[in-house]
Formats: C-alpha cells, sequence, structure tokens
C-alpha cells in the first residue's frame, strides 16, 4: 500500500509539472500590453480566439510555440479610418494592412455601405471604378455579416454615414430634410446602432453631405447617443474656416451628448498650417471642461480624394450625372471657373488649398483611355492637353465618369510631428486594404496604404524619438478601441481577443512613396486575429478568420 501510494503521488506530482497545453504560446517576447506603460518580458498563451495566459509557462505546452525573444508583442493594431469596404469585397486578404500589423478595420467615412434602399444600389452601382462587385444586401448589417461570411483576414466594424440615411430620403439634393424625413432618417440610424454601428460619421466637405446643417447632424447623433455610439467627421473646413469646423463637431457633442472625434487632423493649405496650436487648445479645452474629444490622423503631408473637392458644391447637386451635365455648360464652366480660382470661405477649395497644379497628383481614372495620365500632375496633364488646371478637371470629370482620384500636397511637416505625440490622437490610413496585384494595379495608391502604420514606428519613434514605442502601441490599440467602446480588443489581457502582432519596433519599416506606393512595409513578422496567424514569418498565410465587431448599441439591446 505505501508503495503504491508513493506511485501515485509521483504521478500526481508529475502531472503538476506537465503545465497546462494551450493552442499557441508566444515565449519571452517583450510585451507592450497597449496601456501605454513600460514593457515586461513575459510569455503569451493563446486558446481559441482568447488570450489564455501571461507570464512565466515555460511549464506549458501548445501546439504551435513561437520564439518570441527579442521581439515586441503587442495587441493588433486598430485602423481609424479606412477605405476598405470595396476591396475587401474583391481581396479578404488585407494585405498592406496586415503586413504593418492591422487587425481592425474601422470604416464609414460620411457614406457607409448601407442601408441602401433600390434607388441608391443603382447609383452606387453605377459609380463602380475598377473595382466591381454585386450589391447583394440592403443594411449596413447585412454587408458586414457579407464580409464575415465571405472570409476575411482582418475585424471589421463601421459607422452610419450621416450622407447616407441623407440620400435615403433626399438624394443629394440640397435642402433641409423635413420632420417626417428626419424622423425615418434617425430611424435608420438607430436600426443601425441596434446592429452594431459605432455611432454616426460625416464627412461635410462633399456633396451631399455639404448640404447637412449643424442641427441636422445633432439629430441624427441622438440616437446613437442613446446607445452609446460616437460622432466621427471629416469636418466642414480643414483649412479656411478650420477653427470654426472644430467648434461644430464639439458642439455636436455637447449638445448630442455623445463623443466626438475628428477624422485625419490637419491644417490644410499652407496659410492655414499657423492654426493647428488653436485646433489642438480647443480640443483640451472640451476635453478639461469635460467633453471627451478625440482625433485620428495619417503620418503624411498629403491627402486623397477626388476632383470634386476642388469645385464648389453647388455645381455638384444632383448627384455625378448632374454634375456632369452642367460641366458641359460653357455659361456655368465659367462661373465653376471663376470661383475655383477665388479665394472664400463657403466651400473647401483643394485645388487653390494645394498651392499650385504642380501639388495636385491624378491617380484613378475609370476610363481606359485616360488611365495613361495615372501619376502624373494636373499641371502636367493640363500642359499635355493644351488646356488650363481649371478646364482639364472640369474635362477629366466629363471624360471619366467619375470623381477622379486625386492626391492633395496640403500639410506642414512640423504640423504632423506635434499632432503624432497627442495623446488624444490615434491613426488611420484613409485608404484601402491593398496589394501590389490584380485589380488594385489599375490605380495608383496613396503610400498610406502600405506604409501609414509600420511609418509611425520607423520615422517618429525610431528616427525622430518623438515618442516611446509603448506610447505609439498605445494609440495603435487601447487609445482607438476604448474611444469606440470596443469589448475585449485593444489591450494584452486576460480573456481579451488574441489580436496580437509580434515585430521588432527598430526594424519595422515603410517603404511606399507617392511615385512607387505599391510597396509592402518590412519587419513584421507574426500577426494573430481572433487567435488565428494570418501572418508568419513575415508572409501571409491565407487564413480568413476575422469577424465583424460591433459597437455599445448592439451590446445593450
Amino acid at each position: 500500500m505505501r508503495r503504491l501510494a508513493l506511485l501515485l503521488l509521483v504521478l500526481d506530482l508529475a502531472g503538476c509539472h506537465r503545465g497546462t497545453a494551450y493552442d499557441t504560446i508566444l515565449r519571452g517576447g517583450t510585451v507592450y500590453d497597449g496601456s501605454g506603460q513600460a514593457p515586461y518580458v513575459a510569455d503569451v498563451a493563446i486558446r481559441g480566439d482568447e488570450i489564455a495566459a501571461i507570464g512565466d509557462l515555460k511549464r506549458d505546452t501548445a501546439k504551435l510555440e513561437i520564439d518570441a525573444k527579442g521581439l515586441a508583442v503587442t495587441p493588433g493594431f486598430i485602423n481609424m479610418l479606412s477605405q476598405a469596404q470595396e476591396a475587401l469585397l474583391v481581396d479578404g486578404r488585407a494585405q498592406s494592412d496586415v503586413r504593418q500589423g492591422v487587425t481592425l478595420e474601422i470604416m464609414g467615412e460620411g457614406e457607409s455601405m448601407g442601408p441602401l434602399n433600390e434607388r441608391m444600389k443603382k447609383e452606387n452601382a453605377d459609380l463602380q471604378t475598377d473595382i466591381k462587385y454585386p450589391i447583394d444586401w440592403t443594411t449596413l448589417d447585412e454587408y458586414l455579416r457579407h464580409l464575415e461570411t465571405k472570409g476575411v483576414s482582418v475585424n471589421v466594424a463601421s459607422f452610419i454615414g450621416a450622407a447616407t440615411v441623407r440620400r435615403s430620403e433626399l438624394g443629394f439634393a440640397d435642402r433641409a430634410p423635413t420632420p417626417e424625413e428626419l424622423a425615418r432618417m434617425k430611424a435608420l440610424v438607430a436600426q443601425a446602432m441596434d446592429d452594431g454601428a459605432l455611432g454616426v460619421a460625416s464627412a461635410l466637405i462633399y456633396a451631399p453631405g455639404f448640404y447637412a446643417k449643424t442641427e441636422e447632424l445633432i439629430e441624427l447623433c441622438r440616437p446613437a447617443a442613446e446607445r452609446g455610439g460616437l460622432y466621427i467627421s471629416h469636418m466642414r473646413s480643414e483649412g479656411n474656416t478650420l477653427l470654426p469646423a472644430v467648434d461644430e463637431l464639439i458642439r455636436i457633442s455637447r449638445e448630442a451628448g455623445l463623443p466626438a472625434e475628428i477624422f485625419h487632423l490637419k491644417a490644410a493649405g499652407r496659410p492655414n498650417w499657423p492654426k493647428m496650436d488653436a485646433v489642438i487648445a480647443k480640443v483640451e479645452a472640451a476635453r478639461a471642461a469635460g467633453l471627451s474629444i478625440t482625433a485620428n490622423m495619417y503620418t503624411y503631408p498629403a491627402g486623397a480624394t477626388g476632383l470634386d473637392a476642388s469645385m464648389p458644391p453647388w455645381v455638384q447637386e444632383g448627384g455625378l450625372e448632374a454634375w456632369r451635365d452642367r460641366l458641359r455648360d460653357p455659361k456655368i464652366r465659367a462661373r465653376v471657373k471663376r470661383e475655383i480660382d477665388t479665394p472664400t470661405d463657403a466651400w473647401e477649395n483643394l485645388f487653390l488649398a494645394a498651392g499650385s497644379p504642380e501639388r495636385i497628383l491624378l491617380v484613378g481614372f475609370k476610363s481606359d483611355a485616360l488611365k495613361p495620365y495615372t501619376g502624373k500632375t494636373l499641371a502636367e496633364v493640363a500642359a499635355a492637353r493644351g488646356t488650363s488646371p481649371e478646364d482639364t478637371m472640369m474635362d477629366l470629370v466629363v471624360e471619366d465618369g467619375s470623381r477622379v482620384g486625386t492626391v492633395y500636397f496640403l500639410m506642414s511637416e512640423d504640423n504632423i510631428r506635434k499632432q503624432v505625440v497627442l495623446p488624444w490622437v490615434s491613426f488611420g490610413s484613409d485608404e484601402e486594404a491593398s496589394a501590389p496585384e490584380g485589380v488594385f494595379t489599375k490605380w495608383q495608391q496613396h503610400p498610406r496604404a502600405y506604409g501609414n502604420f509600420a511609418r509611425v514606428f520607423a520615422k517618429y519613434v525610431r528616427d525622430e524619438k518623438l515618442m516611446p514605442v509603448e506610447a505609439a502601441v498605445r494609440k495603435l490599440s487601447s487609445l482607438p478601441a476604448e474611444n469606440l467602446r470596443l469589448e475585449k480588443r485593444g489591450k494584452i489581457a486576460l480573456g481579451f481577443y488574441a489580436d496580437l502582432a509580434v515585430f521588432d519596433p527598430m526594424k519595422l519599416q515603410d517603404h511606399a512613396t507617392f511615385d512607387a506606393p505599391r510597396q509592402y512595409a518590412t519587419g513584421m513578422v507574426h500577426v494573430f486575429v481572433n487567435g488565428v496567424r494570418v501572418l508568419a514569418d513575415g508572409e501571409h498565410t491565407g487564413a480568413t478568420p476575422g469577424r465583424v465587431v460591433r459597437g455599445a448599441g448592439r451590446r445593450t439591446k
């Protein structure tokens, strides 16, 4: 009996020393947990889709064990302004973002992929350029579930676009909604919030978003506020009336009773560069007064949009075809040309903000006949065609049947440096998740599609030493997760989803340039999404474990 008891004791002790079995253990990495606190060395274990253990796990085992010594282990990065909504329909791998450590794409700047009525479905189909896809959904929730079912490598979430709900009732008309129309618009917001939208997003320099008055936006935000949502905005101005635009955003936050965030914080146009200090002061005063005001940004001195941002909103009323028809009228063209060349506070004129047509790059055409102009400046194209830059812009919109993808050089590098260190600023690419192959080679992307997040570490952490690694990781993970009120995302903590990035912060490097943008960042070693490895030793695995991430409204139904 004594020998049997001793044998059982030995077996019992052996069992204790065997430890726990996990799916994956990242061993010996330097853990930056997303909090902004100093890093520590630890093992991180994954079971299923969650972080199951953190610490000294040498007695434990896993199906997959990765030596992470000398590498940072961080939460996956959150792209606070992603334009991946169409790209993910044709390529769910999200290569350009995954290779930088992005695990969650936040979509819906002003316009969202739902809700759509039949008229809007036809309009959106007609507006498609190189990326073609059937519109098989109606609500925003149906679109997101379509992505998840189809298979995506990253998690996805979206705001509901204020312009989308406006189009559902008013189309592209420049007028205020009736009380009945506004009530239906608010009902669409409420339904989207109940389905898991993150809040209401506006883009107020573009038609039809430009036509919405402040009071309309406040009303649209009320059902979002009741459901724990956020208001986020490409503000009414980033240039001549930048400071009143910040005041408008703060007013909407205060009166609707919800947090607010500024999309791609910037002061656009050289005369406006000195305004950034006043912008920061306004935001920090609002925060000190108890409002939750935050911002995101990209790390480049040029923005990308279309030629619509160089023409007055009145000429665009009624949608693309009405705009093109007006541009065929010599009298209207003469008026548009005068207004393009005249400084104004009435609308955002990026033609003048850029300073010259040499600082305007044409990067996306729908027509094969015009694609040879891709990558040329407006000045070069105008010279080749023998027309003025203003006439060239109007002609290109008419001929191409699109807004024409355009890069505008607008911002100051000094302001970028000032912004990246602000504790309330996170990061967004404002681009699709791309790849240097297939349909994505038909236009020229902005380099932020391939380098925005790597550049945070390469330029501002390593080269310019503006902030430590732990601060950059926080701004890419827990800060946006907390602003968006996401559950169990954005930190390395027990029970959180295993969205993880493994890399050497001193070797992560962006390579994309404005001349040659389709170049992947290098230095990201492993990326996990919901516990599944989507990047292994720097190469995409093809796995598609991405899920729909829903906001507070869905959780409180």
